[in-house]
């Protein structure tokens, strides 16, 4: 699935969160992993065909396709923001990465709403057409 810059910088938070829950899976299937492969405790237990035990070497390799494939377009989000300078950075970064509101914005950076809006608008805008033009 291929998604536009302006998607994969509206979504860097719910990518990032959906990250770490692939993480914290992970974590978890390899401990239950190693504890079918230890003698001492679960290794005497004959498995049966098709339980997700006897699959666990296939959903930790699945695991790890997933969570190198979302770090790869985490981390190209945040390129595409580094590639702006300024107050569009500080949007881009603060809305998307930090997930604060434009209100919130405004009032860290002593700026009125109406404006940070403006400016918001401007940015995506300015995604669009980088998206246009393949960069």
């Amino acid at each position: 699935m291929r998604c536009s810059i302006q998607e994969q910088v509206k979504s860097y938070q719910q990518m990032k969160d959906n990250l770490d829950y692939l993480e914290y899976k992970l974590i978890l299937s390899e401990r239950e992993l190693s504890r079918w492969e230890d003698s001492d405790d679960l290794g005497d237990i004959k498995l049966e065909a098709g339980s997700k035990a006897s699959n666990l070497e296939n959903i930790i390799a699945s695991l790890k396709e997933e969570i190198e494939y979302k770090t790869i377009i985490l981390n190209n989000t945040i390129e595409v923001v580094s590639k702006f300078t300024g107050l569009n950075n500080q949007i881009l970064r603060m809305k998307y990465i930090e997930g604060m509101t434009l209100s919130d914005i405004a009032l860290q950076l002593n700026y009125s709403v109406g404006y940070i809006q403006q400016r918001h608008g401007e940015v995506m805008r300015t995604l669009k057409v980088m998206k246009l033009e393949g960069i």
